[in-house]
C-alpha cells in the first residue's frame, strides 16, 4: 500500500470540522462528505479500551468502497484563547506503518501544516516569518521563498488594521497568552475586503521560553457580511420612519445605507405622494421623478445630478425605471448593455460626475412599494474598490426598501388626512370675522404638528341682536377627520342655537342634549361621550354685562384697564354629553376697553408641564404692553406655548366697548292704542337728533308696527328701544313670552300684514325672550 498520511480536525463534540487531502486519498471520502458529520460515522468497529485516554491507538475505519481499513491515530488538543481545549489534531496513517521513524511523523505534521486549508504562519518574536503554509501564501499574493525572513510589516499596508494585526501578535511574543479576535481587512493580494478569525498562540522551547508565534486565520467573510446586513435590519426598525413627515423618512433611508451599503444613495418619489394626492399610474415612457433624499460616503462627490427638490428624468431603459416599472429591484453594473447606455447618457447630462461613473461597478435600484403602490425608487451605488452587489444584497436593498416604503406612505397617508383635516376646520372657521361693534377681536389657531394629527378646536364670534356678541370656544377629545367633522356639527348647532337668542347657560343645555342625541345616534346600544367641551360668553356694549357659562371648559382670563389678568371665577359644568347636569351662569359688569381671553386647553395643558404655572404665564402675558390685539395674541402664544405643542390650540382675544347714552334711547310705552302716535312722534324726533332723517319713514312703519303689536297681543311693561350702532336697531319689549310669527294674510282680512311689512322694510328682524317677556327687534342700515 503506498503510504499516505492524513490529518483531520475534531472538536470537542467529536465532529469534523476540517479533512486533508492526505485522508481523501486514504479513505477515499472527500471533504464535502466528511465535515459537520460525526467522526463515530467513519469507524467500522469500536475504539479500543484506553485509546480515548491515551489519545492514540489502532482503530480501523469504513473505506469509501465499503472495504475496511486499520489505520494508527495520533490525537494532539488544541488549546483556545482561554487555555481550554476546543479541537483536536488527528494524525492517521495505515496500521503497517505505525512502527515508522519518529522524523515520518514530523514529516506528516509538516504536510498536515502545509495542507491545512487554513491560512497558517510561524513568526519569531520579532515578527519575522519562519513558515506559511500554502493557504497563506495564496492570502499573501507570494511564494513561502518570498516571505521568509522577511519582517510582517514590510508585507502588510500601514493601515489601523495592519497596525491592530501586528500589536496582537507582539503582544502574544511579549507575555506569552494566547489571542483569538475578528479582523476585517483587505488581503495584499487583492483589493477585495474579506473577514477573518485570527487565532495566535505562543510555541515555546523546551525550557518555556516563547520562541515563537504562530498563527491561524480562517475566513469568514460571508458569516460576517450576514451578521452586518442583520444589523443593519435591525438598525432600519428604529431608524427609519421617526417622524409621519415623507421627505424626512427618505432621509433616514440613505442615512443607513451610506456609507456601510452605498458609496452614494438617493431616493426619488413620484410627484403625486407629495402633494398627498390620489396614486397614479407609472408612466410607460420615460419616468419623471423628484429628488427628495441623496448622500455620498465623500462630501462633495459624486455631485448629485439632481439637487434636492427638483425632478429628474429618467428613460425606460435605465435600472430606476426599470424597477419602477416592474415592481421589483433591478441589478445593473459594468458589462450591461443597458446601464452602459445610461451612463452615456448621464456622462452627457452631468460630466462632473464622469470620474465617479468609471468608477461604478453595479447599481441597485430598487421600487418603494407600500400596501401594493409604487412610491418611488430608492438607488444605491457601488464604485471601486468596493465589491460588486450580490444576490444577499439585492434582497437586504429590498427589505429596507420596503420598510422605508411603508414609513413613506404611512407619512403621505398621514399628511393627506391632516391636509383634509384642515381644509375641513379651515371651511369651518371663521374667515373673516363679522361687522359688529360690541368688541374689537383677535384670535389665532394653531393645529398640533404631532403625529396625532388635528385635533377639534374651534372659535366663533356670533353678532347677536341689540348690538349684543357671543364669542365661543370649543374643543372636542381626539384628532383626525372625525374630530374635525363632530366640531363642525358643534359649530353649526351653536350658531343655529345663537339665532334663537337663548341665554348661554340653556344654550349649553341644548348644545349637551344635541351631543347626546349624537353619541345615541353612533352607538344605538350605548350612549357614549364625544368628550367635548365649550365656552359661550354674550356681552352687551348697552349695559356692559358679560354673561359666561362653560361645559367642562376653562374659565376666561379677564383683563381690566389698567390692572392684572385674572381667571373669571365660575362653575365650569360638565363636559357636553354627560346630560342631566345643570349649567350655571356667570355675570359681570366690564368697563370699556376690558380685554377678555377665551382660550382651549392646549394653550395652558400639556404632558410635560404644570397647568397651574402654564396659566401663571398666560395670565401675565396677557398684562404685557402690546400696540394691539393681534400684537398680544403673538406675544402670549410665544411666552406660553412649547416649541412644538401636543394640542391644537385656539385663542380669541375681545376688547370690550361701550354703547353710550348719546347712541342709546328708551321709551316706557302706556298699554293705550292712543298712544301709538305720540310714541312714534318721539322716535321720528330722536332719529332727528341724531341726523337719521332718512331712515324716519321706515322707522315710523316700523315703531308703529311693533308697539301697536306689543299693546294689543303683549302685556305691560311695554318698553321701546332705539340703538345707534352700525345699524338703526329698533326694539320693543312687552311682557308676554308668546313669539311673534309670520302669517300670509287673505285679502280681506283686515289684519296680519305687520311683521310681514316689517320684514320686506328692515335688513333683519327677529324676537328673544328675556327674563320678564320678549323683545321683538328689527335692524335697518345707515345711509
Amino acid at each position: 500500500m503506498e503510504h499516505v498520511s492524513a490529518a483531520a480536525v475534531i472538536n470537542g463534540h467529536g465532529v469534523v470540522t476540517r479533512w486533508s487531502e492526505g485522508a481523501r486519498r486514504l479513505t477515499g471520502h472527500p471533504a464535502g462528505e466528511v465535515v459537520g458529520r460525526a467522526a463515530r460515522e467513519l469507524l467500522a468497529g469500536d475504539v479500543p479500551p484506553g485509546a480515548l485516554a491515551a489519545l492514540a491507538g489502532t482503530v480501523v475505519l469504513r473505506h469509501r468502497d465499503g472495504s475496511s481499513l486499520e489505520l494508527s491515530l495520533r490525537a494532539c488538543p488544541v488549546t483556545g484563547a482561554d487555555g481550554e481545549t476546543e479541537d483536536y489534531l488527528v494524525v492517521a496513517e495505515p496500521a503497517g506503518d505505525a512502527g515508522r521513524p519518529a522524523e515520518t511523523a514530523l514529516t506528516l505534521v509538516g504536510e498536515f501544516f502545509q495542507q491545512a486549508s487554513l491560512s497558517m504562519s510561524v513568526f519569531d518574536t520579532r515578527q519575522r516569518y519562519l513558515r506559511v503554509n500554502e493557504a497563506g501564501c495564496r492570502v499573501m499574493g507570494m511564494p513561502e521563498e518570498a516571505l521568509i525572513g522577511r519582517h510582517l510589516w514590510d508585507t502588510l499596508d500601514r493601515t489601523v488594521d495592519s497596525r491592530d494585526f501586528v500589536r496582537h501578535l507582539q503582544h502574544v511574543a511579549e507575555t506569552g497568552e494566547p489571542v483569538q479576535y475578528e479582523n476585517l481587512t483587505r488581503s495584499p493580494s487583492g483589493p477585495d475586503e474579506y473577514a477573518w478569525t485570527v487565532e495566535m498562540w505562543p510555541v515555546r522551547d523546551p525550557s518555556g521560553e516563547v520562541a515563537a508565534v504562530a498563527l491561524a486565520a480562517f475566513e469568514n467573510t460571508e458569516q460576517h457580511r450576514a451578521r452586518q446586513r442583520l444589523a443593519l435590519l435591525n438598525e432600519a426598525a428604529a431608524a427609519i420612519g421617526t417622524t409621519l413627515d415623507v421627505v424626512r423618512t427618505a432621509e433616514e433611508l440613505v442615512d443607513l445605507l451610506v456609507p456601510r451599503f452605498a458609496d452614494f444613495a438617493s431616493v426619488d418619489l413620484l410627484d403625486w405622494v407629495l402633494n398627498a394626492d390620489e396614486p397614479l399610474a407609472v408612466p410607460a415612457e420615460d419616468v419623471v421623478m423628484r429628488r427628495v433624499a441623496h448622500r455620498s460616503a465623500v462630501e462633495g462627490f459624486p455631485r448629485a445630478s439632481a439637487r434636492l427638490g427638483e425632478t429628474d428624468t429618467y428613460p425606460p431603459y435605465s435600472g430606476p425605471a426599470k424597477a419602477l416599472r416592474e415592481g421589483r429591484a433591478v441589478l445593473s453594473g459594468v458589462g450591461d448593455p443597458d446601464f452602459e447606455r445610461w451612463m452615456r447618457v448621464r456622462n452627457i447630462q452631468a460630466p462632473h460626475n464622469r470620474e465617479y461613473r468609471n468608477r461604478l461597478r453595479s447599481t441597485l435600484a430598487v421600487p418603494l412599494r407600500a400596501r401594493g403602490i409604487t412610491l418611488g425608487v430608492a438607488v444605491a451605488m457601488r464604485a471601486a474598490p468596493q465589491e460588486p452587489y450580490t444576490a444577499d444584497d439585492t434582497a437586504l436593498g429590498e427589505e429596507l426598501a420596503s420598510r422605508a416604503a411603508v414609513c413613506v406612505d404611512n407619512a403621505r397617508r398621514f399628511a393627506r388626512e391632516r391636509t383634509t383635516a384642515l381644509a375641513l376646520q379651515h371651511s369651518l372657521l371663521p374667515r373673516g370675522l363679522p361687522g359688529q361693534a360690541a368688541v374689537e377681536v383677535a384670535h389665532r389657531y394653531l393645529p398640533t404638528v404631532s403625529a396625532a394629527g388635528i385635533g377639534g378646536d374651534w372659535f366663533d364670534v356670533i353678532p347677536l341682536s341689540g348690538s349684543r356678541v357671543a364669542l365661543v370656544v370649543g374643543d372636542v377629545v381626539g384628532h383626525g377627520i372625525p374630530s374635525s367633522a363632530t366640531m363642525g356639527r358643534l359649530c353649526t348647532a351653536v350658531r343655529t342655537l345663537a339665532d334663537v337668542d337663548l341665554p348661554p347657560d340653556e344654550l349649553l343645555t341644548h348644545l349637551d342634549d344635541l351631543v347626546t342625541h349624537l353619541a345615541a345616534d353612533d352607538n344605538a346600544d350605548e350612549v357614549a361621550e364625544l368628550g367635548a367641551t365649550c365656552l359661550y360668553a354674550v356681552y352687551d356694549p348697552v349695559s356692559r354685562r358679560l354673561t359666561v357659562a362653560a361645559a367642562g371648559h376653562p374659565p376666561p382670563a379677564v383683563i381690566l384697564p389698567g390692572g392684572a389678568a385674572r381667571l373669571l371665577p365660575m362653575t365650569a359644568g360638565p363636559p357636553l354629553g354627560v346630560g342631566g347636569l345643570p349649567f350655571e351662569a356667570t355675570e359681570l359688569t366690564l368697563p370699556e376697553g376690558s380685554v377678555v381671553a377665551l382660550y382651549t386647553d392646549g394653550l395652558v395643558e400639556d404632558r410635560d408641564r404644570d397647568v397651574d404655572h402654564a396659566t401663571a404665564e398666560m395670565c401675565r402675558a396677557l398684562t404685557a404692553p402690546a400696540a394691539s390685539l393681534d400684537a398680544l395674541c403673538d406675544g402670549v402664544l410665544k411666552a406660553v406655548l412649547p416649541e412644538e405643542p401636543s394640542d391644537d390650540v385656539a385663542l380669541l382675544l375681545a376688547r370690550t366697548r361701550a354703547l353710550g347714552a348719546d347712541r342709546v334711547a328708551t321709551w316706557e310705552v302706556p298699554p293705550d292704542p292712543a298712544r301709538v302716535a305720540a310714541t312714534r312722534q318721539c322716535a321720528i324726533e330722536q332719529l332727528l337728533a341724531w341726523g337719521l332723517d332718512e331712515t324716519a319713514f321706515v322707522t315710523e312703519l316700523v315703531v308703529s308696527e311693533l308697539v301697536t303689536n306689543a299693546i294689543r297681543y303683549g302685556e305691560p311693561p311695554i318698553r321701546l328701544r332705539l340703538i345707534r350702532d352700525r345699524s338703526l336697531i329698533c326694539e320693543v319689549s312687552d311682557g308676554s313670552s308668546t313669539s311673534p310669527h309670520l302669517r300670509r294674510a287673505h285679502a280681506y282680512d283686515e289684519g296680519g300684514r305687520g311683521l310681514l311689512l316689517v320684514a320686506q322694510l328692515t335688513q333683519r328682524w327677529g324676537s328673544r325672550q328675556t327674563g320678564g317677556g320678549k323683545t321683538i327687534w328689527a335692524e335697518q342700515p345707515l345711509p
